[in-house]
């Protein structure tokens, strides 16, 4: 396979960053496989940005409509998935998770009992495809007697959504509320425990690609082994890319979907985008010098980030007005070109005006 385009730019392309194909929010993150999704609106906008035709409110109706789900598949962080599949997701992620956060819920007398009597509190509330913010449904375990203060709160929710018996879908008022799994998702994928591996290894890899193995691992926090039986499963839909003494995998078409014009494109990416995010290695697209102005403090919060020819340049916050969206650019050196258009695309995304300043 002949490559003549850097790492940086194919992954740009491959997360459709560039060139895209993808008309629908639900089209895109079900190819992305999954979205980091701890800042809401920050997502809506990473699948802006890899859709080009859609709108925040076209986001919001596949949220409305059940096409898209919030929870935490992954690494205990929420992710935005396609809901058809979240279920394999969970069965793959959630064993460990819930292992790894046992010690925490003893200490919180979060036990079977508590957890079970939080559970049918929530499936009676949420009964009917009703739909309850994160504070309502804390209000009716509280009136339940289950006193759960902020921080036992929040492990019930984790735990009930890890299990399997809630999620997030509409929004409402900016925050998405809890529904049902089994009421809200009417279609679901089923894999046996080889083929979920191979898919997931599949669909990282051409969506992310090119990647390593190790790439995938920070990205999905599974053990090796598995990875390794995912790999071997998802081979032969997936090109190789031998770099000194480092095998990148990607999808076979990889390089034919780098655009003549890639090195003249600039994005604005929200933060804890996969960009910068889907990689263990993110200094193809991300200089090491730079990484502490992109997380400042080392405080796991990532910044929004202005990307031009595939690499992180600067980066930039938002501030509402009346009649606009200002974006403040905060460049590592001077405003590239095109950072204008950029602009322009996200205040086509949100559907007011966008200045940069």
């Amino acid at each position: 396979m002949k490559i003549e385009a850097t790492i940086a730019t194919l992954r740009l392309a491959a997360q459709r960053i560039v060139a895209s194909d993808l008309a629908s929010p639900a089209d895109v993150v079900r190819f992305m496989l999954a979205l980091q999704g701890q800042d809401l609106a920050g997502a809506k906008w990473a699948i802006g940005v890899r859709a080009p035709t859609a709108t925040v409110t076209a986001v919001d109706a596949a949220l409305e409509a059940g096409a898209i789900v919030r929870s935490w598949p992954m690494r205990g962080t929420l992710h935005l998935v396609a809901a058809e599949d979240l279920h394999w997701l969970l069965a793959l992620g959630t064993p460990g998770v819930l292992a790894a956060s046992a010690k925490r819920r003893a200490a919180l007398g979060l036990d079977d009992k508590t957890l079970g009597k939080a559970r049918t509190v929530a499936e009676r509330a949420l009964a009917g495809g009703a739909r309850l913010a994160r504070d309502e449904l804390i209000e009716r375990w509280n009136r339940a007697k289950l006193g759960l203060e902020p921080h036992r709160a929040y492990h019930t929710l984790f735990y009930l959504a890890q299990t399997g018996t809630l999620c997030q879908g509409p929004v409402r008022d900016g925050d998405a509320c809890y529904v049902l799994v089994d009421e809200w998702i009417r279609r679901r994928r089923t894999f046996d425990r080889d083929e979920a591996l191979g898919e997931l290894a599949r669909r990282y890899f051409a969506s992310h690609g090119p990647a390593t193995l190790a790439d995938l691992s920070r990205w999905v926090k599974l053990p090796q082994r598995d990875l390794e039986i995912g790999l071997a499963v998802a081979r032969p839909a997936l090109a190789e890319l031998e770099l000194g003494r480092t095998t990148y995998y990607l999808a076979p078409d990889a390089a034919d979907r780098v655009p003549a014009t890639v090195a003249r494109s600039v994005v604005l990416l929200p933060g804890f985008d996969e960009l910068v995010l889907g990689y263990a290695d993110r200094t193809a697209t991300l200089a090491a010098a730079h990484e502490a102005r992109i997380v400042p403090g080392g405080n796991g919060v990532f910044l929004a980030t202005i990307v031009a020819g595939g690499r992180v340049v600067g980066t930039w916050k938002r501030a509402a007005r009346a009649k606009e969206v200002v974006v403040e650019a905060r460049p590592f050196a001077k405003l590239p070109p095109g950072l204008a258009a950029a602009g322009a695309a996200y205040g086509r995304f949100l559907g007011v005006p966008v200045r940069i300043a």
